[in-house]
């Protein structure tokens, strides 16, 4: 595509005088600009009018312009303004940058919530079941104690900056084709505060916190399981410009009991019985997690079956409390007394000598049917 006719661009006559040319770029140089026009071609109309700018605005480009049109200022013989125009235009976006306030300016700190701590926390099975109490210990960030968290040195006050006199920020004057322009920046000296601090605290060095090692006594809900991650609201580093603490974290780790297994809710316990207890039923005392209780055996117990103990497992978290459940495994004895055997065989007599084959129970028929 033809580029347009530089004078056109600017909407300015062939014999426009210099100030006439500045004057119609300041007008849409500012109408164009891409981070204040809401045109969808603005960027695009903004380097056309800068480009247009950057040439005419030059008298020795501006000549070779009137004189060979586009290709007395583009790259090349004829021309080597190219690169120059691109300058001109960089320079101006620079330039432009600091009259709209785009780019880096003074940004009052805002306020940074704290970092979190993790902390792991080992417990016992029944810890972990009804809750408890553990003191934990990690370091944190703490006021210090010598400045009182001031970061000034005791007897000793912050002074007003004598760069920027309590503002935070300096102001200087630039003078270009457009005028005198001011740019604001954060102060070099106090970094925005407006304060310095001639004599900072000895033990902080300024900082006004100190790492610490804290000792606190936490409360572990009832319920937890291994893994699982209990919070602590606002225990955690400070925050930073006035912002909130983070939170302390608690890993939790659970020791194996010897005995009982946890599956969700519920607590699982694997209980021997022998063939007399199966056959005849019987009234055994198991372990829970509320000490011992009584379990009835009914009659006919075999290996495998599960006895439900109810509201002996893991407290719920909306109240109540799961299961124990009880997995029956029925010993059969590798070594008799004379009696046990004698008693043995005469059973052995009246329950005859038929053997039955085991089928495939309900379940693998099933698992074989999805399979297939």
């Amino acid at each position: 595509m033809a580029k347009r006719d530089y004078y056109e661009i600017l909407g300015v006559p062939r014999n426009a005088t210099q100030e006439e040319i500045k004057r119609a770029f300041r007008n849409l140089a500012r109408k164009y600009h891409p981070d204040v026009s809401q045109e969808p071609d603005a960027e695009e109309r903004f380097k056309e009018i800068n480009e247009a700018y950057a040439v005419l605005s030059d008298p020795e480009k501006r000549a070779r312009y009137d004189r060979f049109g586009h290709a007395g200022v583009e790259p090349g013989p004829a021309g080597g303004a190219g690169a120059d125009a691109w300058r001109d235009f960089v320079d101006l976006f620079d330039l432009f940058s600091e009259f709209f306030n785009i780019g880096p300016s003074r940004r009052r700190a805002r306020p940074r919530r704290g970092k979190n701590i993790q902390v792991k926390v080992t417990l016992d099975f029944e810890e972990a079941v009804f809750g408890t109490e553990k003191e934990v210990t990690f370091r944190r960030r703490e006021p210090c104690p010598r400045c009182k968290g001031t970061g000034v040195e005791p007897g000793t006050s912050p002074q007003v900056c004598p760069t920027c006199h309590g503002q935070g920020q300096v102001r200087h004057t630039v003078r270009t084709f457009l005028g005198p322009m001011t740019q604001v920046a954060t102060c070099p000296t106090c970094g925005g505060s407006g304060v310095v601090v001639p004599y900072p605290c000895q033990q902080c060095r300024g900082t006004g916190q100190v790492e610490t090692t804290v000792r606190k006594v936490v409360v572990i809900p009832p319920g937890v399981d291994d893994g699982y991650r209990v919070r602590i609201p606002g225990e955690g580093q400070p925050g930073e410009n006035g912002g909130p603490p983070g939170d302390l974290y608690l890993n939790v780790r659970v020791k194996p009991h010897p005995y009982f297994r946890r599956q969700g809710n519920d607590i699982l316990l694997n209980l021997t019985i022998n063939v007399a207890q199966a056959a005849l039923g019987a009234e055994v005392e198991v372990p829970t997690v509320d000490g011992p209780a009584k379990l009835r055996i009914p009659r006919g117990t075999q290996s495998g079956d599960v006895l439900v103990m109810p509201g002996k497992g893991v407290p719920k978290p909306k109240g109540g409390r799961g299961d124990q459940r009880v997995i029956i495994h029925v010993e059969i004895p590798k070594h008799l007394t004379p009696e046990q055997e004698r008693l043995f065989q005469e059973l052995a007599r009246t329950l005859g000598t038929e053997v039955k084959p085991q089928g495939r129970s309900f379940w693998e028929r099933v698992k074989e049917w999805l399979s297939a």
